[in-house]
This record gives structure tokens, sequence and C-alpha cells, in this order.
């Protein structure tokens, strides 16, 4: 397949995206879409944190990355020549999240060797048999690894801090991209309106927290009454209701108590102050500044552990979780790695 077909063919996917959330099926697909719906249902029955509106908002997502425009200006660079075999370790923290690096082989005409997450193991199939559905020539590309990975030329791996220094030592022979835990940051400047405020409770909520651009920790100036902040997120109370978020909440409310640790609560989110970046799920650090220095000095230090950073002058409040195709994941440019092979 040239360049060029590879873009059509994965567009293709990027339409019926579209047709399945306005509700316009073409007759002949009416069965896929009825799939995909229960696709959805089956991912929440296997992982709880995957639910229905969080699957659906990163199946609309990655609209983003199928546009033909974008995916055109995107590949610029891409040279035409022999396929390697990529090895995929995918992440499985939320939905899809492994996507975008199975985007980039495929587009660059390599091959995808995909070891699935436990905890995602039907939503990628289902999009990727779409994608053959199309353009049964991507079967030659695409293959799924049920155990020891087979032969391979090089490996994009995501996983914990922990899990990246085994990731090295049993990959580090090949190229590799081998990422580390991350989260982001959001600097208030204490002028944020209830509505901007609200959009950061998306920041924070999406996916119940568990994704490396959601914000578990705010950078307020010194003085900062979180009242205003509290009132503007009571829509996301929802999030106490999924088992795991609830136990995770109850049992860091407890340690806190017991403890005497000072924190702030609405019933569904307790804010502390703390100095570290990654916050558990249910709690949201926070750490006052008295000063924009101070705000870039900490952003400096931590520069190695802050996926994104949200707020005024920085990606505006509540589109964390909306990347377009040119944020790589730790800022590690994934098409350039697979070109440079």
């Amino acid at each position: 397949m040239t360049l060029k077909q590879r873009i059509e063919s994965l567009s293709l996917m990027g339409s019926f995206i579209d047709r399945h959330f306005s509700q316009t099926p073409v007759p002949s697909e009416l069965g896929l879409h009825q799939g995909l719906d229960k696709v959805v249902e089956l991912a929440h029955i296997h992982n709880n944190w995957f639910i229905p509106e969080f699957v659906n908002d990163a199946i609309k997502n990655l609209r983003h990355f199928l546009d033909p425009a974008e995916l055109e200006k995107f590949c610029t660079s891409v040279p035409k020549k022999e396929p390697k075999t990529i090895a995929i370790i995918c992440a499985g923290n939320i939905p899809l999240v492994c996507f975008h690096d199975v985007l980039c082989v495929l587009l660059t005409g390599n091959n995808a060797l995909i070891k699935l997450s436990g905890d995602d193991t039907i939503l990628l199939p289902f999009f990727l048999k779409l994608l053959t559905h199309y353009t049964p020539e991507f079967e030659k590309q695409i293959f799924f690894a049920d155990g020891k990975l087979g032969k391979f030329d090089a490996v994009i791996a995501t996983g914990s801090d922990n899990t990246a220094s085994h990731l090295h030592y049993y990959f580090g022979k090949y190229p590799n991209i081998i990422r580390k835990s991350r989260s982001s940051v959001a600097v208030l400047s204490g002028n944020e309106s209830r509505e901007e405020l609200k959009n950061l409770g998306t920041d924070i909520f999406q996916y119940f927290g568990l994704g490396c651009r959601n914000v578990s920790k705010l950078l307020v100036p010194k003085g900062y009454v979180f009242n205003t902040f509290f009132e503007s997120i009571v829509d996301f109370g929802f999030v106490v209701n999924n088992k795991k978020y609830g136990n995770n909440y109850d049992y860091h409310r407890a340690i806190y108590l017991l403890e005497s640790i000072p924190f702030l609560d609405n019933n569904f989110l307790m804010i502390r102050e703390n100095k570290d970046l990654q916050s558990p799920v249910g709690v949201l650090f926070y750490q006052y500044y008295e000063s924009q220095k101070e705000v870039q000095s900490y952003l400096h230090e931590n520069k190695d552990h802050i996926q994104c950073v949200m707020g005024r002058g920085f990606i505006p409040l509540g589109y964390s979780q909306q990347p377009v195709i040119t944020d790589f994941a730790d800022n590690v440019n994934t098409l350039d790695f697979l070109v440079n092979l």
C-alpha cells in the first residue's frame, strides 16, 4: 500500500465514527454500529473503570487523529522503505490509550505486533478489525501477541516507573520508546470563571483521573479559597458511584482521618496541600505559589514527570483529554522514531 492509500483507509474509520455518533449509519453498516455498541458494553463489563460515557469519549477523540487532512500533514516526512515489525506493549489505564502508537506504526508502513493490556482487550481489536474490513491489506501489518512476543525490530512500551525499569532490562538492546508514569498540572490565577473551573473538572475526573493527561495537581496563588472551585465541579459527583473510585476515595479519607492529615472534602473529592505531583484516585493535591517565577521553577523542575500544563497561557482548561495527532506521550516524537529506524 502507498502512504496515500493508508491515509485514505484510516480516514474511512474516522468517517464511521462520525456516522456512529451522529446516528447516520449507511444501511450496509448497521451490523458494525450494533457491534460497536456491544463492544462498549463488554468493555465496561470487563473493566469497571471503562464506563460507557468515558469509552465513548475516547472513541470520539479518535476522530481527531483520523481526519485525512491532518493525517496528510502529519505524514509529510514518511518515506517509502522496507517495513519493520514494531512491538507495541499497551497500557490499559484509559480506553484505547495505545491507539496513537498503533496509528503511527501503520502510517509508516510498518507491522504492528501488539501486546494488549489485560485491562483493555476489547476496544482496540474491534477498531483494527474495522480497519481490515475496509482495507483487507492491513491484515498483513497487524498481529496480536497472546503470550511471549515473537520476532520484532523495535519496541514501544508504556508502563509505570517500576515497570519501565523491567522493560528497559528486557528490551534495552532494541531501538525503543519506553514511557514512564506522568501526570498533569493546572496553574490557576484565582480569577477563573465558574465555567473555566467546571472545565477543569473534566481535566480532573474524565477517565476517573487515571490518565497521564489528567490533572492531579493544582498550583494556586497564596491565600486561594476553594469554595468556588468546589461549587463549580458539583456535576462530577457521579464518579463516587463507581465502585472502584468510591473504594479509593473511602480508603484515602480513612487514612487521612486516622493520621490527622488536613484536607478539604466535598464528598467525592479530597484536596490536600502536598508537594508531590501525582495524587491517588479520589484525591487532588495543591501547592501555593507567590510569583510566576515560582510557577516556572516548579514546572521546570518537574518537566520529566509532567505530561500537560493546563490553565491560562497554557492548554485551555477542559482540553487535557483531547490531544491532537501531534501531541506525543512523554513529548517523544513517535513518528520520527519510526521513520528513522
